[in-house]
C-alpha cells in the first residue's frame, strides 16, 4: 500500500511551477509594470529620507515619539537609539529597511482593513479566507520567495511582495476582531438614531475597533522588519544585506551590530506606533 502511495504521486510541485511559467509567459508586462510602480516608489521614498540631514531625521522622530505619547522617556530612548545606529554606521541600511516596512505596511493596511472588515460583516468571507490565512502564516518563507524572484525579478520588489504575503494576514485577522467584539448595544444604539450602514462603520465600529486595528499595524510592522533579512537574499537593499554578508564571512562583529540596529529599529517602532494608553493619554 505504501509503494503504491509513493508510485502515485500527486504532481502539486508541478502544478505550480506550470501555472507560474504560465503567469511568467502571459502576464510578464503586468507583472514588469507592478515592478516599476512599487520600486519607484520604494526608491523615491528612501531618497527623499536620504535626502534629509541624519540629525534632523533623528529630531523629527523624536519629536513625533514626544507628541504621540506624552513621553519625555520615549522620546529619549528613541533619540539614543537612532544616535547609536548612526554611530554604527548603518544609518543609509536602515533607512533603507524603513522604506521598505513602511510601503510594505502601507500595503498590508491598504489591503488588510477592508478584508478585515468585510469578513466580519460577512462570516463566509472569514471562513473562506481562514485557510488562505494560515497558509500564508505557516508556509515558510523561502517557498512563496522563489515565485515572486521568478515573476518580479532580483531586486527589493520581490522582498516586498513576499514581505507583505507574511504579514498582511495579521491586519485581516485583528480588524476582524476588532469589528466583530463591537458590543451589538452600540450598533442598535446607532441604529434607533438613524444612522446609516456607513455612518454606523465610521462612527461606532471602526473608534470602538481602532485600538484593535492599531494593535494588527503594529504587528505589521515587526512581522515585516522580521522579513528584512530574507528579503536581502533576493537583492533587497537595508539592514538584511550586511547580515548576509556577515553569514557568508563569519563576521561575528558585522552580525552583531547589524542584528543590533534592527532590533533598535524594531523596538522604536513599536513604541511609537503603539496606541496610547488612558493614562497616557490624561497627562
Amino acid at each position: 500500500m505504501y509503494d503504491w502511495l509513493t508510485e502515485h504521486k500527486i504532481p502539486l510541485g508541478s502544478w505550480v511551477k506550470s501555472f507560474v511559467d504560465f503567469l511568467n509567459d502571459h502576464a510578464q508586462n503586468v507583472f514588469d509594470f507592478i515592478s516599476l510602480v512599487i520600486g519607484t516608489g520604494i526608491d523615491g521614498l528612501t531618497a527623499l529620507l536620504l535626502a534629509v540631514p541624519p540629525l534632523v531625521l533623528i529630531a523629527i522622530f523624536v519629536a513625533a515619539a514626544y507628541l504621540l505619547h506624552r513621553s519625555i522617556g520615549l522620546a529619549v530612548f528613541a533619540l539614543l537609539a537612532m544616535l547609536l545606529v548612526a554611530n554604527l554606521g548603518y544609518w543609509q541600511a536602515t533607512i533603507e529597511t524603513l522604506s521598505l516596512v513602511i510601503c510594505s505596511t502601507f500595503i498590508c493596511v491598504l489591503i488588510g482593513v477592508p478584508l478585515g472588515i468585510a469578513a466580519a460583516h460577512r462570516p463566509w468571507l472569514y471562513t473562506a479566507l481562514r485557510p488562505i490565512l494560515d497558509l500564508m502564516q505557516t508556509i515558510p518563507t523561502f517557498v512563496y520567495l522563489i515565485p515572486t524572484l521568478v515573476l518580479f525579478g532580483l531586486g527589493t520588489v520581490p522582498g516586498l511582495i513576499s514581505t507583505v504575503i507574511f504579514a498582511l494576514p495579521a491586519p485581516i485577522r485583528l480588524t476582524h476582531l476588532g469589528i466583530s467584539s463591537v458590543p451589538a448595544q452600540l450598533c442598535e444604539a446607532g441604529k434607533a438614531f438613524g444612522a446609516t450602514k456607513r455612518q454606523l462603520l465610521f462612527k461606532v465600529e471602526l473608534p470602538h475597533a481602532l485600538p484593535t486595528i492599531m494593535a494588527g499595524v503594529t504587528q505589521c510592522i515587526m512581522l515585516s522588519l522580521s522579513m528584512v533579512v530574507i528579503a536581502a537574499l533576493v537583492g533587497a537593499d537595508g539592514l538584511g544585506k550586511p547580515v548576509v554578508r556577515a553569514l557568508n564571512t563569519v563576521n561575528i562583529a558585522m552580525g552583531f551590530e547589524a542584528g543590533a540596529a534592527i532590533v533598535v529599529l524594531a523596538i522604536v517602532l513599536d513604541r511609537v506606533c503603539k496606541a496610547p494608553n488612558r493614562a497616557e493619554r490624561g497627562s
